[in-house]
């Protein structure tokens, strides 16, 4: 006989006594929770609304591993994101997921990617040309334009123009702005459709979408190849033979964009503020990047052998998680550790405190690199940067190689200095920085 176990609630008064706060960083309100309530708690926010919220590891294991079959992602991401996006790998379920994964994931092997990574390079030093030396510098914006050009130059090389390509980047982060404040002001959607602000936004995804056709047709029409992303989308295939529609392949686009460049730009972010605090690392970095240039110019052998600079990035993610929060709903009822959860329940999962929490790792606050010096397998079962399971980000490799090489290139040549007292978080679709500010100093 099963054994009931109640799953504490925090009311809705609650939620409402600290609405302001939680608009502006619901991280400090959770925590409490966390703290007062166990490691699953039951939030409602509303009078039939609620949902659980989770920081037991094995529970997220379960979910998005063990039982992934009976889960799928949350109304935000299947039908608030699709109608900026469209119904891409990020936003699809089901069978279509299932083709889509399938037929995508060859051209995110490491053996595909290493084409892209002279690319990258040559990106990331065009972009760093604007730091200026002893200036302190908000550096987020520069890593934010960086990791989108990344994106642009691995997708289309040079087959796309520079006004396209700033509008583009518009839309994407003025959408992603919309969709935050759907979420976070669900009791405005009358004003906003009365108002035709979600109109406005909607008319600039089609925009989005006109500009990647013509761009699209245009890549078609000219017989050209240049090894990068968009030959890649190209030429995939599904078990039939052919290949995606047009649509497809533009919804495909739009989610590299939307999930390929705010992620990374925030992570590059919190590390090289984290390195700022941590300069010995910085000097680590240095001489292993030096000690392996020594060796080869080889740039997917240098990627493969930056050890030291993969822990402090694994290190950083751990702390300050891009991807913070992971949705699931069950499709029937479930049970876990004496709870159940019936069909249709809204689990949330926050990445940010597993990744912190006191009974999963030692010295929880503190930026420690070498706790990751045999890799990050080791915790695979408490440490979720990317997700887990089957749905795992399919670009984890690619983010890791562009921020390896980021990191490198920068602190090669530059010393970083903190122009901050703390590490200042805006958490909104993603985990965002806040007053990144750093001083730079040539090395000799």
């Amino acid at each position: 006989m099963r054994t009931e176990k109640q799953i504490p609630t925090v009311p809705l008064n609650r939620f409402i006594k600290h609405s302001l706060e939680i608009l502006k960083n619901p991280l400090p309100f959770h925590r409490k929770n966390f703290n007062e309530k166990g490691d699953v708690f039951r939030l409602k926010i509303g009078f039939k609304n609620e949902v659980f919220f989770i920081r037991d590891s094995k529970f997220a294991q379960y979910v998005l591993q063990k039982n992934q079959r009976n889960y799928v992602k949350s109304k935000i991401q299947t039908e608030d994101l699709v109608k900026y996006v469209g119904e891409g790998l990020l936003t699809s379920e089901g069978e279509k997921w299932k083709k889509q994964r399938k037929m995508l994931q060859p051209a995110f092997h490491k053996k595909q990617l290493e084409n892209l990574l002279n690319g990258m390079q040559d990106t990331i030093i065009s972009e760093y040309a604007c730091i200026e030396s002893n200036k302190t510098i908000d550096l987020f914006p520069v890593l934010n334009d960086l990791a989108f050009q990344t994106v642009v130059k691995s997708l289309f090389t040079k087959a796309a123009s520079g006004k396209d390509m700033e509008r583009l980047q518009f839309i994407t982060e003025a959408n992603q702005r919309m969709l935050v404040k759907e979420l976070r002001q669900p009791y405005l959607a009358w004003w906003f459709n009365i108002s035709g602000t979600l109109k406005k936004h909607l008319e600039l995804s089609k925009e989005a979408r006109t500009i990647l056709k013509g761009i699209v047709e245009e890549r078609k029409v000219s017989g050209k190849r240049y090894d990068d992303l968009l030959d890649m989308l190209l030429e995939t295939r599904y078990d039939d033979g052919k290949g995606m529609t047009e649509e497809q392949l533009i919804d495909e686009i739009l989610i590299i964009f939307t999930a390929g460049h705010e992620t990374t730009s925030n992570a590059l972010t919190f590390t090289f503020q984290l390195l700022a605090m941590h300069p010995e690392w910085q000097d680590k970095i240095c001489k292993e990047h030096s000690k392996i240039k020594e060796q080869t110019d080889d740039l997917m052998t240098l990627v493969m052998s930056s050890k030291v600079c993969q822990q402090v990035i694994e290190e950083s993610m751990r702390l300050y998680p891009p991807a913070y929060f992971i949705d699931r709903v069950n499709i029937a009822e479930d049970h876990f550790d004496g709870m159940t959860f019936e069909p249709g329940s809204n689990l949330l999962f926050s990445v940010y405190e597993m990744h912190r929490h006191p009974d999963l790792w030692q010295q929880p606050e503190s930026f420690l690199p070498e706790r990751f010096s045999e890799g990050g397998r080791q915790f695979s079962s408490q440490y979720f940067p990317f997700g887990a399971g089957p749905r795992k980000c399919i670009g984890n490799n690619f983010a890791m190689f562009e921020m390896i090489i980021a990191i490198s290139e920068l602190i090669s040549k530059y010393k970083i200095l903190p122009g901050f007292e703390t590490i200042e978080i805006t958490p909104l679709i993603t985990l965002k920085p806040k007053n990144a500010f750093l001083k730079f100093e040539e090395r000799p």
